[in-house]
């Protein structure tokens, strides 16, 4: 059995969306506020039946609710009024759980299974928060709007008491859960692949039916902290590793509890102990308990002082020193308590022993189950789910790398394990390229932001990144090699910038902080793609509907010499070589169409990408502008830059031959000077840009036109407006 997609609907920002569960490792990534801890919390609210708040409402639905109210408010005649859930439905959070059931574990849904033939496949439920009964919400509601209005009166004025509406009802400390709770429906299996409507005759189950299938387990993001998906008696999300030991000892390994005949040995010496403990007691305290001769006690009638001791064996893990790191192999005497230990370290430790306790709990390991094996054991969940939240909390990269290569291992880490199917899903939000870089990226699950309709707020969707990186051809083989051996950072951006080579890697950011100060504050993922390779993240980029812009190179050739190499003009049938410009966007090939094209037509108009390469340049030789056209970056930031790069001196390499090239008057052979100097056989352009930093503080060049157009899109699209993005 295991868990196959779930629903969220309703459910603050999530107004709508499917996350498709990986059998084992589920990785739910995307940038900031795209909803991957709604999605978290969400699952902590349904599964562990955890209190609501109206915030958990998605924000727009309260209108329609309220409009409900209003209705109430309105009509005094109570035979008018309709007091059924379907008034309700489109607005009430809601988590649908598809599962797979195997043949053999059939018995484990025998009370969800559609028909007596059913051989096994797939089975949904519906867990909706709604009310217990509509005509209560209504008496209370409209008692407590009655009285407020009989004491301020129908006049219209800026005091008002509460409730003003019935969102204002509800969020009332204690209403809404009071009022409220999660019912469990069975869905049509056969509607699976659609988020379908519940027949008004479909009546909520009677017993919980989830509980009896899942065991979950949570370790929240705010370790150290107060959290408010921490259980009440689960204090484990703030302690500490000894703290942990502790409870482990006395859930699992405590002698006292259930002892047995390997428990023998242990018991009798602890009585051992404590006996000699008393003794010395006794004896320490007889003088002092001789002086209370002195007050006549204990006298006649009084009962005699005994000194006893309770020698818990729990009690002697209960110090800050429980737990202490050996520093020195060759002398064990010195030791350090836990506290002196890294924060990450300690932090890694924690989080991997609360595996090992889930795991042990589940599998009913210790002193408070029952002997013998999980498997002949008749209480028993098939399913294990553990949600963790950012687990690179506190941990540098390689230890976060070791931690999602073993975590989905200690969790299996059982000899039940082994044999049944007994199954574990493991589910991580994370905001960290390097744990989205070492999983499959098949198990990723992308959350993107998406633009409410006008007036409503922004909203989340989630890409099943399975689809994208599932297929087999050349261009998905190339994203996964490229985003294996780069970060994987593009998947937590606001943006992504594509640049042609490492001499745009290394200058781009300059441009930004010196002329596009907003953008410094967002999540720009800035990747080195040649021209000839970009197109081939089409899919990803597409699929992502991640905001990017692409600076890419025109790369002209000849068409009449074989496609060779040749500078740019107008009017020269000449085409472009560049692969993202023919294949990707603008897919045009004549270099004078591409000449053509405004700032704007460099837009895609479905997805939000825009492509920025060399335009003609007006550059005035000291009498009049002369027209030229740049074949790649470097010449156009050494034509753009032409007084800076004169004045530069003692340069080397391509940059030597480029302030050479800048230097001669006649503009036109200036630029085809520059032109043949970057495509000449073992121009290196990484050490041009190198050097370039050495001599030249890069504040002071100026950006090329056709990237600044570029940014400028950019600029308007991430911080144009206060609400976010505007795609």
């Amino acid at each position: 059995m295991n868990i196959d997609c779930v629903d969220i609907q309703n459910f603050r920002k999530l107004k709508k969306c499917r996350i498709d569960f990986s059998k084992e490792e589920t990785i739910l990534v995307g940038p900031n506020n795209s909803g991957k801890t709604t999605a978290m919390d969400a699952l902590i609210r349904f599964l562990k039946k955890k209190k609501f708040s109206s915030r958990d409402f998605t924000l727009t639905n309260w209108l329609e609710i309220n409009e409900i109210g209003n209705l109430w408010i309105s009509e005094p005649e109570l035979s008018k009024l309709d007091f059924t859930i379907e008034k309700w439905t489109d607005n009430l959070p809601s988590l649908d759980i598809w599962f797979h059931i195997e043949q053999n574990e059939i018995h484990h849904v025998i009370n969800l299974i559609p028909t007596l033939d059913w051989d096994g496949g797939f089975l949904g439920v519906r867990l909706r928060f709604e009310p217990n009964y509509i005509e209560q919400v209504y008496e209370e509601f409209m008692f407590s709007y009655s009285n407020s209005k009989s004491i301020t009166g129908d006049e219209e004025n800026d005091f008002k008491l509460w409730p003003n509406d019935l969102w204002d009802f509800l969020d009332k400390k204690g209403n809404l859960n009071k009022l409220f709770s999660i019912k469990t429906y069975l869905l049509n299996s056969e509607l699976k692949d659609s988020t379908q409507e519940l027949l008004k005759d479909n009546i909520p189950t009677e017993t919980d039916i989830v509980s009896g299938l899942i065991k979950v387990d949570i370790i929240n993001a705010q370790r150290g902290f107060s959290d408010i998906n921490a259980d009440a008696d689960d204090t484990s999300s703030i302690k500490n590793l000894s703290s942990q030991l502790r409870e482990y000892y006395d859930r699992h390994l405590n002698p006292s509890e259930n002892p047995t005949t390997d428990d023998l040995k242990a018991l009798n010496a602890i009585q051992q102990a404590k006996q000699i403990f008393e003794d010395n007691l006794q004896e320490s305290f007889k003088s002092s308990l001789d002086e209370l001769q002195m007050l006549n006690y204990p006298g006649f009638g009084n009962p005699t002082i005994n000194l006893s001791s309770k020698f818990n064996t729990v009690d002697t893990l209960n110090h800050d020193s429980a737990v202490q790191y050996n520093l020195c192999t060759e002398n064990p005497n010195l030791t350090l308590p836990e506290k002196y230990n890294g924060l990450g370290y300690q932090n890694l430790i924690s989080m991997i022993f609360k595996l090992i306790r889930f795991r042990d709990e589940w599998m009913q390991v210790g002193k408070n189950h029952n002997t013998g094996t999980v498997v002949n054991s008749g209480e028993f969940e098939p399913l294990h789910l553990v949600l963790i939240e950012e687990p690179e909390a506190h941990l540098h990269a390689q230890v976060q790398q070791v931690f999602i290569k073993e975590a989905y291992k200690v969790l299996r880490n059982h000899k039940d394990l082994k044999i049944g199917n007994f199954k574990t899903q493991l589910l991580i939000s994370t905001h960290s390229n390097h744990i989205a870089h070492e999983i499959n990226f098949t198990s990723l699950r992308y959350f993107k932001r998406i633009k409410g309709n006008s007036g409503s707020i922004n909203l989340s969707e989630v890409v099943n990144l399975s689809e994208t990186f599932g297929t087999t051809d050349d261009s998905t083989k190339f994203a996964i090699r490229y985003l294996k051996a780069n970060h994987s950072d593009l998947f937590f951006a606001d943006a992504v910038i594509l640049v042609e080579g490492p001499v745009e890697r290394m200058l781009v950011p300059h441009f930004i902080n010196k002329n596009h100060k907003n953008l410094t504050s967002c999540y720009i993922s800035i990747l080195e793609i040649g021209g000839s390779h970009a197109h081939t993240l089409k899919p990803l980029i597409e699929n992502l509907g991640i905001l990017t812009l692409i600076i890419t190179d025109l790369d002209s050739v000849d068409p009449s010499r074989n496609n060779a190499k040749t500078l740019p003009e107008k009017a020269k049938k000449y085409k472009t070589g560049n692969d993202t410009l023919k294949k990707w966007f603008p897919i045009k090939t004549e270099l004078d169409d591409l000449f053509k094209l405004s700032s704007t037509e460099k837009e895609h108009t479905i997805y939000p990408i825009k492509v920025a390469y060399q335009i003609p340049l007006q550059i005035n030789n000291g009498k009049m502008d002369v027209e030229v056209y740049p074949y790649t970056f470097e010449d156009s930031l050494v034509m753009e830059n032409k007084l800076i790069f004169e004045k530069i001196s003692k340069a080397t390499g391509l940059l030597a031959k480029m302030i050479d090239a800048s230097k001669i008057e006649d503009i036109n052979v200036s630029a085809k000077k520059m032109y043949e100097v970057i495509t000449e056989k073992g121009a290196k352009k990484a050490e041009f840009a190198l050097e370039l930093l050495y001599f030249q503080e890069p504040n002071d060049l100026i950006t090329p036109e056709y990237i600044k157009q570029g940014l400028d899109w950019l600029e308007t699209k991430l911080v144009g407006k206060k609400d976010g993005l505007t795609v």
